[in-house]
């Protein structure tokens, strides 16, 4: 069984590499450059160019590289699966199913699951995580494919942004907001909602965002001794590892991983953007 994600889930090269998962790169624009993001652009460059000025724009995986990939497959005849960015955010998704629709057309046989996990960053990266470690236990697709569509609707997005600017640039917050927030230092609280960003609260100062996502972790969470909890960042290692010291002081989970912002979203929050996730339900 092959496995495919793609750059949203905030996974390192490092991690398709050495797991045999196949990524689907989205595109970032910068000026007059396109890159695939991973493979042509790092997020730390992106971060370099935002600071600068720049103001990056994305774009969803190249439906020619899903048409080709899953043509592989189908001639492979193996199984596979792809779990996807969410469909809410990227139409990255719709096109996968496009293209293997288009495949089928030539083989029929081709057996390819596509799951909208309805996730993003590292809430997705820790169902591609799992999916690994799913088949790495030799279990069928079948039950690969309920355990992570489970875990993908029980997956908490907790989620706070440095600058509202950037937010308003992709029109997730109106730009009077944006202005009125960073003049009064408010940081929103946000989540995801049926795939979508939706905000929770707006809270003024950021150590005080940061202390209402713990709460809000203690709130929505359980059993954190047998999970693994993700978080991310956008270029802010420092206040990342603040906010692991602070769960691993409140919750002593199994595990807590901690990863960059990708390209891709780094684009639309900018950097100092933190992020927690957590399953709400283990089973």
């Amino acid at each position: 069984m092959k496995l495919f994600a793609d750059s949203a889930s905030d996974l390192p090269k490092s991690f398709y590499e050495s797991h045999q998962v196949e990524l689907f790169p989205l595109r970032v624009h910068i000026g007059e450059q396109e890159y695939e993001d991973i493979i042509g652009i790092d997020s730390k460059q992106v971060y370099e160019e935002i600071r600068n000025g720049a103001h990056p724009k994305t774009s969803q995986a190249s439906p020619e590289n899903f048409l080709r990939v899953f043509e592989e497959l189908a001639k492979s005849e193996e199984e596979g699966l792809y779990i996807a960015f969410s469909s809410a955010l990227s139409g990255t998704y719709s096109t996968a199913v496009m293209m293997r629709e288009q495949v089928m057309e030539t083989y029929p046989d081709l057996k390819l699951t596509i799951i909208d996990s309805k996730c993003a960053s590292l809430g997705y990266g820790l169902l591609v995580k799992e999916a690994v470690r799913l088949k790495e236990q030799a279990l069928d697709l079948q039950t690969i494919e309920e355990k992570i569509r489970f875990q993908a609707e029980h997956m908490e997005h907790l989620f706070t942004v440095e600058d509202l600017d950037y937010l308003a640039q992709g029109g997730r917050v109106s730009k009077a907001s944006a202005f009125i927030g960073g003049l009064l230092n408010i940081k929103p609280l946000l989540h995801v909602e049926d795939g979508k960003l939706v905000p929770i609260e707006k809270i003024r100062g950021r150590k005080k965002v940061i202390k209402r996502m713990i709460e809000v972790m203690e709130e929505r969470g359980e059993r954190f001794d047998e999970q693994i909890v993700a978080i991310s960042h956008g270029d802010d290692e420092e206040t990342a590892l603040t906010l692991k010291q602070m769960i691993e002081e409140k919750f002593q989970p199994k595990g807590i991983e901690i990863y960059m912002i990708g390209s891709t979203i780094a684009a639309h929050t900018g950097p100092g953007t933190l992020a927690l996730f957590f399953l709400n339900k283990l089973d």
